[in-house]
């Protein structure tokens, strides 16, 4: 296990009032400890937080015309590789837990009923289950290229295998609909990779087999740990990490730093 210390700052001008739904604060789980968290919105404004369907905590608020600044940070000791598990078997529909079914489902940006005869060919021959799941992660980081700022708006999986090239948002919709169309259920994280380069929020998928949550990244060439995340969800569509409603281009600048800290940082 590893210490990390991440820090988001967004920076916000709105024309106008607007409403903002945020996904900022990362959860303790499985593979992640959240020992200490700090958030700070300059002006201070009100804010209120739920939980939504897919476990992931949110904040609303109301901005007032001019600036708005949000910077956010977690300690956590988070997993120094991600576990692998060649084998592990393949789990029938019927047999699924009720929660993992709606990562079966095609959903906005994932397209699964599409793509169900290019998965059957990228995995011939690959035992049932997690084999399956690294041949398509192999397979997308050897065919699509990953090049950071190639997508500017959401696209979706089946405009991602047309052009070959994309964000790591893209290549994890691709892997996640091309796992589901094959009834292997699969979902979109959101996060943080210590050593990413550019640095900036980082984008992978987990896919369910042998009765867990596996980590696939097909914009990394090796299994690499590291990782806080911070909200899952079906794809893009649930895990955006602000959402504005109303108001035009509101962005003005984000900054994001991933540092790696020696022993116990108490």
């Amino acid at each position: 296990m590893i210490w990390l210390k991440a820090t988001c700052q967004l920076d916000f001008h709105m024309d106008s009032q607007t409403a903002l739904m945020l996904m900022l604060r990362p959860q303790s789980g499985a593979q992640q400890w959240i020992a200490r968290e700090d958030y700070r919105l300059d002006p201070n404004l009100p804010m209120v937080e739920f939980t939504d369907s897919y476990g992931n905590l949110c904040q609303r608020l109301v901005a007032p015309s001019g600036a708005l600044s949000i910077q956010t940070s977690a300690l956590a000791m988070t997993a120094e590789g991600v576990d692998c598990a060649p084998g592990s078997r393949f789990i029938e529909v019927q047999y699924l837990p009720q929660a993992v079914l709606v990562y079966l489902l095609p959903s906005r940006y994932c397209e699964s009923d599409r793509l169900g005869d290019i998965a059957c060919e990228i995995v011939t021959g690959e035992t049932l289950g997690y084999d399956q799941v690294a041949c398509i992660d192999d397979w997308i980081r050897n065919n699509i290229r990953y090049t950071p700022g190639s997508s500017p708006f959401q696209v979706s999986a089946t405009e991602v295998h047309t052009r070959r090239e994309g964000v790591c948002r893209d290549l994890a919709h691709l892997g996640i609909a091309l796992c589901r169309s094959i009834s292997i259920p699969a979902r979109l994280v959101v996060g943080y990779l210590y050593g990413l380069q550019p640095l900036d929020l980082h984008a992978w998928f987990e896919a369910y087999v042998g009765g867990r949550w596996y980590t696939f990244d097909p914009t990394q060439y090796q299994s690499r740990g590291g990782r806080i995340a911070i909200a899952y969800g079906r794809d893009a569509a649930d895990v955006s990490i602000f959402h504005q409603f109303g108001g035009g281009d509101i962005l003005s600048g984000m900054e994001v730093l991933v540092q790696s800290l020696p022993g116990m940082p108490f």
